[in-house]
């Protein structure tokens, strides 16, 4: 029954955070989904996503795992997730070393600000992480971000968090349609938001005022991009932003 929330009722229950974040500049709380387009369970979590994806006050990424590739779903036989990335699932698993102190793995499962972990499909537990991942953020670094198609990305960091951490660069498609062939969602036209197709450490942040260039970045048509940055990969998110419209 939870997953028929609609678009209103979402925007109600994440009112309270808006509020907090309303003044000069929304920092985000950022939303990460484990998924797999061989996961029957996954796809309304994928749906939810893209309905968190709509708020200005939340990032939301799609990472595809790895470890449904090779499983064998009866006459149906395997599909192999064109996006997954072993890179992916290790990055889930850390973060379930730490948040829930085992290495199992599952899916569909959101990380919210890499503090909290939910079942991405039950949204009623989402929105409540969500909720007290805000309670629980400290400072946070400011990002500022400038993109353009010829001289690339700079990322400018500001702020009074002194927990040092590193800084990544995320890159996105925005929405793709994917017709599933074979494994547990065969025959299904799958629409996922966000998903991540690159994930790179291009800094660190310090505690002091800096500037991070990245002169060969471009967007393709449909992609988008996002700083992120963390205590270490694992950890908890010490800023968030998305880049703005790509110039020229």
């Amino acid at each position: 029954m939870l997953r028929f929330f609609s678009a209103a009722l979402l925007a109600m229950l994440l009112s309270a955070p808006v509020a907090a974040l309303a003044a000069d500049k929304i920092k985000p709380v950022v939303v990460e989904l484990f998924t797999s387009q061989g996961c029957y369970s996954c796809p309304p979590a994928e749906k939810f996503l893209g309905d968190l994806a709509q708020e200005k006050t939340i990032l939301a990424l799609e990472f595809h795992v790895d470890y449904w590739d090779d499983l064998v779903y009866g006459a149906a036989g395997k599909w192999k997730d064109p996006f997954s990335r072993n890179e992916y699932t290790q990055r889930q698993r850390g973060y379930n070393q730490r948040i829930r102190r085992t290495g199992n793995v599952y899916t569909p499962q959101m990380v919210i600000d890499g503090r909290l972990e939910a079942v991405g499909s039950r949204r009623l537990s989402v929105l409540s992480a969500i909720r007290r991942a805000e309670g629980a953020r400290g400072d946070r670094v400011d990002i500022d971000i400038m993109l353009d198609g010829v001289k690339g990305v700079r990322v400018g960091l500001s702020g009074k968090s002194a927990t040092p951490g590193s800084v990544w660069l995320v890159r996105y498609i925005k929405q793709k349609e994917t017709r599933v062939k074979s494994g547990e969602n065969k025959g299904k036209a799958l629409l996922s938001p966000n998903i991540v197709t690159g994930f790179s450490k291009i800094g660190r942040w310090s505690g002091k005022a800096d500037a991070i260039a990245v002169p060969d970045f471009r967007l393709n048509e449909g992609e988008g991009c996002a700083v992120l940055i963390q205590d270490n990969k694992h950890g908890p998110m010490l800023g968030a932003a998305p880049c703005p419209a790509q110039t020229s």
